[in-house]
């Protein structure tokens, strides 16, 4: 597949990236998410620079990122201990079946 050409704005400034087409989508949502991060790091007034208001949107962005990764896996290990809670039951509940059927 070849790559497309895809203008995005971030703070004001127009950026080409190129992309798969089937990602297009993506990326500009992608980069409407980083200009509302920059925009809101920018107006706390706390941070001045470009590239210093880009690196705190990115840390701010990173730190979500974690904190989904970290919820999914707590999703994940109570979703396996349900589970084989679950299995553990169904195991208990055929051997008794076929004790009775014996």
């Amino acid at each position: 597949m070849a790559a497309i050409a895809v203008n995005v704005q971030i703070l004001g400034k127009e950026y080409r990236v190129a992309c798969q087409d089937s990602e297009r989508d993506e990326l500009i949502s992608s980069a409407k998410l980083l200009d509302e991060k920059m925009r809101e790091v920018r107006s706390s007034g706390k941070v001045v620079g470009t590239e210093r208001i880009a690196i705190m949107a990115a840390l701010n962005l990173s730190h979500e990122l974690l904190q989904y990764k970290l919820a999914d896996k707590e999703r994940s290990r109570a979703l396996r201990s349900r589970m084989q809670g679950l299995q553990q039951k169904i195991e208990v509940a055929l051997d008794e079946r076929q004790k009775l059927s014996a």
